[in-house]
């Protein structure tokens, strides 16, 4: 669930609490009010009958009038009907019938300065029925008083409450932002990237720190395998180097197979190593600085023109599809690297009269530089040993090569913030270079063109 939605779910049920306590409360007090009123009612209408018999309206009536009397009488009011419900007397005049026991009367019942109130109708002997009446709002307008007082103190308190929310929501946003940030730096290869450490500490402080101390801990796991591959790769290229240079040098004293065999190995070896530290070149990510402007449609051209005289031998058909004339920021000799080694895997790879297709699809969310043949392709389960290091598929093993380059047009793709794509293109492979999108610089164009392809040198792993 999304931190705005949990956010928004959480302050709509803090609003819906704090309404429904105000509520509880405002009924609450309203009850408690009905309640000391209803017991008032009882007492003075206990009052007026205690000391007269029943049935004799004079005695009655003449306890009213000594009631109404007394000062704190005033909001009292009185009423007593016969048997047939007519009015005999007292000081009020309900418009209605008057069930037995407490009800609620209103402005409705046209009782002169009375907003709201309650009344109990009691029997008096002899078929006569006294209804006494009290305020429960003594001042005109209480009730709207009572509800705005409510609603502003509760209102308050939900202002403060939501207020409190969305800076707390901001705050966890912001931290979420700054380990994202730092995530997808470090993603970028900047290993040095670190989440900012609040000054004023907290728990938010303390979980940077140990973010950050994380971080430390694979920054150096990682800059120590680095430095042992770039350190190893780097001691054995002199020597190997030295080594080609007097197999070489044996050979064209002595030629025959076993020098010449001697001599493809001492290479093999050598490429290998020049590709261990060309992919750790690229994973510093040293070479974003120098991003320039690439033209990846005129590129997949350059490509193709340079593979069509060499690909025609081995009877490849090379097409160039649909073409998105679209530029991008990033390192045009590695992006011509990657396609070049893509597009010779799928030549190595595949067997004559093989179609090859080279494209590029642009839209808002990506570019995709896409190299696809009808060939025999990489069965599902086998892709993620195509894409690991040294990773070599069986029907590869007896071709030369060393399986590394896939990585290359990966960590390629990982510098321009962007994937290698492996997929199943039923019959043959697709292979995709996804990046960034970017502004699009003129329309479609597809262009045919048809060629043969030439063998690859080591690239499907």
């Amino acid at each position: 669930m999304r931190l705005r939605t949990l956010t928004a779910l959480f302050v709509a049920a803090f609003v819906l609490a704090t309404l429904l306590t105000g509520y509880a409360m405002f009924t609450a007090s309203r009850g408690a009010i009905v309640r000391l009123v209803d017991r008032r009612i009882e007492a003075v209408s206990d009052a007026v009958l205690e000391n007269v018999r029943p049935g004799d309206a004079a005695g009655i009536l003449a306890q009213i009038r000594e009631i109404l009397r007394r000062r704190d009488s005033g909001d009292i009011g009185f009423e007593l009907r016969d048997r047939a419900g007519r009015r005999i007397g007292g000081n009020v005049a309900l418009s209605r019938a008057i069930p037995a026991g407490f009800s609620t009367i209103s402005h409705n019942d046209r009782i002169e300065g009375l907003t709201e109130g309650r009344a109990q109708a009691r029997e008096a002997g002899g078929g006569l029925t006294l209804i006494t009446v009290a305020e429960t709002e003594p001042i005109d307008g209480l009730a709207a008083v009572r509800w705005r007082t409510y609603l502003l103190g509760f209102g308050l308190i939900a202002a403060v409450g939501l207020a409190g929310t969305i800076a707390f929501g901001v705050t966890v946003r912001r931290r979420i932002e700054e380990v994202r940030a730092t995530a997808l730096a470090i993603i970028d290869g900047d290993l040095s990237r670190r989440v900012p450490v609040a000054t004023q500490g907290g728990v938010f402080a303390e979980q940077a720190r140990t973010f950050n101390r994380m971080l430390d801990r694979i920054a150096a796991l990682v800059d120590g395998l680095r430095h042992v591959g770039n350190d190893v790769a780097h001691d054995l290229r002199t020597p190997l180097a030295r080594l080609r240079s007097r197999v070489a040098l044996a050979a064209a004293r002595s030629p025959g197979d076993e020098m010449d065999a001697a001599l493809e190995q001492c290479d093999e070896l050598l490429a290998i190593f020049t590709a261990i530290l060309r992919i750790a070149e690229i994973d510093t990510g040293d070479r974003r600085g120098a991003f320039e402007t690439v033209d990846l449609a005129a590129l997949v051209r350059e490509v193709a023109e340079t593979l069509t005289d060499v690909a025609a031998d081995d009877g490849h058909r090379l097409t160039i599809a649909r073409l998105d004339e679209v530029a991008i920021a990033g390192d045009r000799q590695l992006l011509s690297q990657a396609l070049l080694n893509l597009t010779e895997n799928a030549l190595h790879h595949t067997p004559a009269g093989t179609r090859v297709t080279l494209s590029v699809e642009a839209d808002a969310a990506a570019v995709r530089v896409v190299v696809l043949d009808d060939g025999p392709g990489i069965a599902p389960g086998d892709l993620p040993t195509a894409r690991r290091r040294f990773g070599r598929l069986d029907p590869s093993r007896h071709r030369p090569g060393h399986g590394l380059g896939l990585p290359i047009v990966e960590a390629i793709a990982g510098l321009h913030g962007g994937t290698l794509e492996l997929a199943d293109a039923r019959p043959g492979l697709s292979a995709a270079l996804v990046l960034p999108g970017r502004e699009r610089v003129s329309p479609n164009a597809v262009i045919p063109a048809e060629a043969g392809m030439t063998k690859a040198n080591d690239l499907r792993s």
